[in-house]
């Protein structure tokens, strides 16, 4: 969420007015979606990004029993900088092709905001909202007030989550707090309990509450003063995942610090553990750091996926400390992007054991064409020109194996350069040693919080295996290492367009063999653009027959 620091400025100026089913602030649309123009060059074309003005953490993200894929996110519809906080909204079937839907929760009042939230199905009608459905979406969420107040409020859909009214007794919990925000709620089937964990910003501490209704809430303990503290704590996330190589599910606790992040402004970092229902148990104090970038940040795993499966998440991709000023909103009227949506699971890769892998979600299934492949490149380079590529957006793939561990020797590197300017963005992958990832050579962009270098030390498996893959979409570009044990994700904006990648290894022992695919991306707003590039969104009405 908005850091206390920046946002109390913001409100006091805020024009926005309304209720949550009324609203009145004048050239904001919600009877219909907002249109935007999706052919700016740095536009992305398979991370979602908002149809104008400023976006920043996902919020509310659930997948229902249709397996439609809900992302709300903080929202100002009003200008391309951070402020006047809303929920937007969008469905996808695939997380990749996105429907534009209206904005779904807007301000109590014009002295208030609507900050981060998450959104569940209360399929058993734990609320009382709804007597006559199993479908029904209950959003959680945080008001802020023009006096600097901060509670937690809820409100109902009975139409699967597009419309939101406002639950009477609002707010659900309120301890007269500036720095109290970002619940994140889930089911605890061994309790029959709904939990909450809710940041106390300001006190670096997560606050974990349960409830029978959704609408009663009773403390029930704290988490506290853990790995990385900055300024504050923001928007955590209390999941169950798999562990690999186990039965066993664990639990992760995800916390976002901003400001205070090592590399400068925000970061996430998470830790494995145990819950019971009312405490969570971290199995060490170690900070595990979520990614190595500069531009992942407020990360939120999707409600309605089992324990035991792999969990999808989505992250806000951008740093606090310059996403208010980056070239999009001057140039082409919005601000900021989303991941990919990612897989998550638990492992033991590491000296410090049980590392969460994130790699990208089913990015095969958006595959346009295969621009190269070769099965044994040896210490070889793939050039590709990709100017022709409609999206601009390609997915790589470079793979070293036959290892031993007595042949830990060689890099994998890769450069996506502008062949009319000369700008470019690179990294390198040693086997066994430091990923490094360099922006530094892109020029549309500087300022000091910009930080161009970066890397991050792996440890080879023992699987004979070193891999390096990545997805570059315009002005962002993420990568994963050994199939998503370490990534890394940051933004870049170049004058001229990137067009021309090369790829290769350098220094692999003659007995291991070099693998290196590229394929360009689809370009997932094409079919809902008109023949100006405008993307009007979903404009059909009553959503009726989700009701049942």
């Amino acid at each position: 969420m908005l850091s206390n620091l920046i946002w109390s400025a913001l409100l006091l100026a805020s024009s926005a007015a309304a209720q949550t089913s009324t609203y009145y602030s004048p050239g904001v649309p919600t009877a219909e979606p907002i249109a935007g123009n999706y052919t700016g060059g740095y536009r992305p074309r398979v991370h979602f990004s908002p149809p104008t003005d400023f976006m920043n953490d996902p919020n509310g993200l659930f997948r229902d029993a249709q397996g439609l894929w809900h992302m709300y996110y903080q929202y100002n519809p009003t200008a391309a900088v951070a402020g006047n906080q809303h929920w937007g909204h969008a469905t996808s079937s695939d997380l990749y092709h996105w429907d534009n839907q209206k904005i779904a929760i807007w301000p109590p009042s014009n002295t208030s905001y609507v900050f981060s939230g998450s959104a569940v199905v209360d399929t058993n009608n734990t609320s009382g909202f709804f007597p006559d459905q199993d479908n029904g979406v209950v959003a959680i969420y945080t008001i802020a007030e023009a006096t600097g107040s901060q509670s937690q409020s809820v409100a109902y859909s009975r139409d699967g989550g597009y419309t939101f009214e406002a639950y009477e007794g609002n707010p659900v919990i309120d301890l007269n707090s500036t720095e109290f925000r970002d619940p994140k709620v889930l089911w605890h089937a061994p309790t029959s309990k709904w939990v909450m964990v809710v940041s106390y910003a300001a006190e670096f501490t997560i606050g974990i509450y349960i409830s029978p209704n959704l609408v009663e809430w009773t403390h029930a303990s704290n988490f506290s003063h853990h790995g990385l503290l900055g300024l504050q704590y923001e928007c955590p996330n209390l999941v169950e995942m798999p562990m690999l190589g186990s039965n066993e599910t664990m639990y992760l606790l995800q916390i976002s610090i901003n400001p205070g992040a090592p590399l400068g402004g925000s970061i996430s970092q998470y830790f494995p553990g145990s819950f019971d229902g009312t405490v969570f148990t971290t199995v060490d104090g170690a900070a595990r750091v979520q990614d190595f970038g500069k531009d992942n940040y407020a990360g939120q795993f999707f409600y309605g996926v089992p324990g035991n499966d792999d969990q999808v998440s989505i992250a806000w991709a951008s740093n606090w400390q310059y996403t208010s000023i980056v070239p999009t909103g001057n140039t082409e009227g919005w601000r900021s992007q989303m991941s990919v949506p990612r897989y998550n699971y638990l492992a033991n890769v590491s000296s410090i054991g049980y590392d969460m892998i994130s790699a990208p979600y089913n990015i095969q299934s958006i595959f346009s064409q295969e621009l190269a492949y070769n099965s044994s490149l040896g210490n070889g380079t793939i050039l590709v020109d990709y100017s022709t590529v409609p999206s601009g957006a390609l997915y790589f793939e470079a793979n070293l194996t036959g290892l031993t561990s007595a042949t830990l020797q060689g890099t994998l590197n890769f450069t996506f350069t502008s062949s009319v300017s000369g700008e470019y963005v690179a990294g390198g992958s040693p086997v066994n040693g430091d990923t490094w990832l360099d922006r530094g050579h892109t020029y549309a962009f500087d300022n000091p919080y910009f930080t161009n270098k970066f890397s991050a030390t792996g440890e080879y498996g023992g699987a004979g295996i070193w891999s390096v893959s990545g997805i570059i979409d315009r002005s962002i570009i993420e990568i994963f290492i050994n199939g998503g044990q370490q990534s890394a994700t940051n933004t870049f904006y170049a004058t001229q367009a990137l067009d021309t990648v090369r790829i290769g290894a350098s220094g692999v022992y003659e007995n291991a063999t070099v693998s290196v695919g590229i394929w360009g991306l689809e370009d997932t707003w094409a079919m809902q653009a008109n023949a100006n590039g405008t993307v009007v969104g979903n404009v059909t009405s009553a959503n009726a027959a989700y009701r049942h």
